[in-house]
């Protein structure tokens, strides 16, 4: 069987270096599994791509939730419909990450106790009624709208923290870069899809009709999403036993419940080097979120809102990297390298080559030049994710949920305060030195965060993660044709 199938789960069926399964009481020998009778599938992907599908989809409207505003907002001020100056869109436009802050640690510990399906789909439910009263809130007053950006924060809080529950119950080990990246690569599509649209929506058919379209689509997501997908894959209607079988004995044995491991957590290398790298890779990416169409107005001359590709090019180059990182991360680890290696080759190899294109940009004199330099530096940015933010699966499978959100609490820090810094550094006219400077400093991130990452990260599952190691190249097998 080809390697690729492999990887993919295709062939006859699945069989686990595990014992036999036990006889039950009428003497048939049984799965273990406890679920729902088996309904057919009707598609060729192997189940588990079919949720990472959706879960790609619900991370492409998680984002065209977040960032639709930040369009909608220039018609809403430029057709007069709302006298708000900068600092009051500033004000607006910020609001969302103070609560999106403060529920990924909780967001971890619920999707741990309750499953990661429930905490991401009711999570995406509110954001998507909160978006269809947006137009409401914004006419009844800026305090209004201010608070209902901050819920919508607390709501989407939860979806990274959730999406690790998830993929703990229903990666196998040997898959959990490509599964994670599929789902993450749906973030930097939904900013992708989202910005032209919500543009064409808003001048076609006026402002609150990109808050109710994508409201909508969120919405017709959520209940696909509640009616199709389980928290694990024995309890799944439409997977087959082989599959179940085949996912199972790739994942370490649940434990007896204990109390969470605090201390020792907040105390890990290899968890710090994820935090490191988390904030590191999100400072430069919310600095060139909101300030690349300043930097190619102010430096070139160009008019980036009449341009959506080009403020878009970055965002499809992080997309389409980052699946391809999470394959190739997974084909190295089965093949050539150790985790750990991979972790470490694809997170610190991107941050080096950011650090590069990122400042090399605040040198170039053409526009053309720049925007390719900036292109690479977010672009690569997907292989850095093929290793990070894969890692918390790898060092902890029971608690990855809880991991991430406390690397996701440092990675939105960033959104926070990088755009305000960089605006403060760069002033009214932005010329080449403050621009330098800016850029530098993001350079100078990536390259901490690499050495942070490359000294401390590890592959390997830690003591203190309460289940046994699993060998990737003996915990499944097979069978072929």
């Amino acid at each position: 069987m080809a390697a690729s199938d492999k990887l993919l789960g295709k062939g006859s069926g699945y069989s686990a270096v595990t014992e036999e399964p036990e006889d039950d009481e009428d003497g048939d020998a049984r799965d273990r599994n406890d679920g729902p009778p088996r309904k057919y599938w009707p598609f060729s992907l192997p189940r588990r791509y079919s949720v990472a599908v959706l879960t790609f989809l619900g991370f492409c409207n998680i984002y065209s939730l977040r960032v639709n505003l930040s369009v909608a907002i220039v018609s809403m001020t430029e057709k007069k419909d709302f006298n708000w100056d900068a600092s009051t869109q500033g004000l607006i436009l910020s609001s969302f990450f103070y609560g999106y802050i403060v529920t990924q640690i909780p967001g971890g510990w619920l999707a741990t106790k309750y499953g990661g399906k429930k905490v991401l789909g009711y999570g995406v439910l509110i954001t998507s009624i909160l978006t269809l009263l947006t137009p409401l809130a914004a006419n009844a007053g800026v305090v209004f709208l201010v608070i209902l950006r901050i819920l919508q924060g607390l709501a989407e809080g939860v979806s990274y923290p959730a999406a690790h529950a998830l993929w703990s119950k229903w990666a196998p080990a040997s898959e959990r870069s490509r599964l994670v990246t599929i789902t993450f690569s749906g973030s930097y599509a939904g900013t992708v899809i989202s910005l032209p649209i919500s543009g064409l929506l808003a001048d076609n058919y006026g402002w609150p009709s990109v808050f109710y379209v994508f409201g909508i689509v969120a919405l017709l997501w959520t209940s696909l999403w509640m009616w199709n997908i389980s928290e694990t894959p024995a309890d799944d209607k439409w997977i087959s036993e082989a599959e179940v079988n085949y996912i199972t004995c790739s994942l370490s044995p649940p434990s007896p419940t204990k109390k969470l491991p605090w201390k020792k957590m907040l105390t890990s290398g290899p968890v710090w080097a994820i935090n490191a790298a988390h904030f590191a890779e999100n400072w430069g990416f919310y600095t060139l979120l909101t300030m690349l169409p300043t930097y190619m107005k102010s430096s070139f001359g160009m008019n980036l809102s009449k341009s959506g590709f080009i403020a878009a090019l970055p965002y499809l180059a992080m997309a389409i990297v980052v699946q391809l990182a999470g394959i190739l991360a997974d084909w190295l680890r089965l093949r050539y390298l150790t985790t750990t290696q991979v972790r470490k080759l694809f997170t610190c190899g991107a941050f080096l080559v950011q650090t590069t294109f990122i400042i090399a940009a605040a040198f170039i004199t053409n526009a053309t030049g720049a925007i390719l330099s900036l292109t690479i530096a977010v672009g690569l940015g997907g292989f850095a994710w093929a290793g990070f933010s894969v890692n918390h699966l790898d060092i902890a499978p029971r608690y990855s949920s809880l991991l991430m959100g406390i690397s996701n609490t440092f990675a939105t820090i960033p959104g926070m305060v990088s755009p305000i810094t960089a605006g403060w550094m760069v002033g009214t006219n932005g010329t080449a030195a403050e621009w330098r400077g800016v850029f530098s400093i993001s350079g100078t991130i990536y390259f901490i965060g690499g050495i942070t990452y490359a000294l401390l990260a590890s592959g390997n599952q830690q003591p203190w993660a309460d289940s046994a190691p699993v060998d990737l190249n003996t915990a499944c097998i097979e069978d072929s044709d």
